[in-house]
């Protein structure tokens, strides 16, 4: 006789930080550990339902007073490029791209330094040193992939410049973009937005409906631009819509709408371990 299992992580609190994102806020995250056999169906079932995640840990915001944070994903049959957004592909249409597995190299690093040092200084990932990163990119229990873009499409390995890096999970619904860098003095460029392009092309090529973008929060300068990808979903009250306007979406909640966090979890649905037994 076969029969699953269910699988029951446990889910934590952090302690509320300042926001990163909007002033005079507090952040605080759900959690639970991402690790063991079935740590892909995990991460499947959970990034359908707004989780992220960071090496090991699987997160998703659980603010006290706020729901700002909207997990965005791009429907990619339905995506359709703008002008400014074609406008990035011709500048970047040199660009080589290599799927690597993810291992932690120094020119990935000096480039993530060079990234953090003129754009985000003031970050929580300012003083993060080479071990880190390295941890950054590696720790991982699910499939993943580091995708690097480069100049000198011609020549050996050993001559091109990194120019870019996405540290990318492939879900079995889509890709989801987990951390990505680029060279900041080709900000011009449209890096950031040439790399979720050129991931809408990757997930068309493999038959993956989805690429998950992180999260989207309405009223910060930082999070903003996700906004302006055509065929954009967000999770908001429990399922996925269509973002429609996003001026509709101001993030202001009262505190006493936000759920508990045991109802939260209670409606965290979880995926079955694969088949024991016979």
């Amino acid at each position: 006789m076969r029969h699953t299992l269910p699988i029951a992580p446990q889910f934590y609190v952090t302690a509320p930080q300042p926001c990163p994102y909007l002033d005079g806020r507090s952040e605080r995250k759900l959690f639970t550990a991402l690790q063991g056999e079935n740590a892909k169906l995990l991460n499947d079932a959970l990034s359908k339902q707004g989780f992220r995640r960071s090496q090991n840990v699987l997160y998703r915001p659980s603010c006290a007073e706020c729901t700002a944070c909207l997990s965005a994903r791009i429907r990619v049959a339905d995506f359709t490029p703008n002008k400014s957004q074609r406008r990035a592909l011709r500048k970047n249409d040199t660009l080589r791209r290599d799927a690597t597995s993810p291992w932690a190299t120094e020119d990935q690093f000096a480039l993530f330094r060079r990234y953090l040092d003129s754009r985000h200084a003031d970050g929580g990932m300012a003083d993060m040193d080479i071990f880190e990163f390295a941890a950054m990119i590696e720790e991982t229990p699910v499939k993943s992939r580091v995708i690097e873009y480069s100049d000198r499409p011609g020549g050996p390995a050993s001559s091109r410049e990194l120019i870019a890096v996405c540290l990318t999970d492939v879900l079995d619904d889509g890709l989801s973009m987990v951390y990505s860098f680029y060279e900041p003095h080709r900000a011009g460029d449209s890096l950031g937005t040439y790399i979720i392009l050129d991931h809408v092309a990757i997930a068309r090529s493999m038959g993956l409906p989805y690429v998950y973008l992180g999260y989207w929060v309405p009223g910060s300068r930082k999070m903003g631009y996700k906004a302006n990808f055509s065929a954009l979903e967000i999770y908001k009250n429990g399922s996925w819509q269509d973002i429609g306007n996003p001026e509709d979406h101001s993030g202001e909640t009262h505190p006493l709408s936000v759920d508990p966090i045991a109802e939260q979890v209670a409606r965290i649905a979880l995926p079955e371990a694969h088949p024991k037994g016979s």
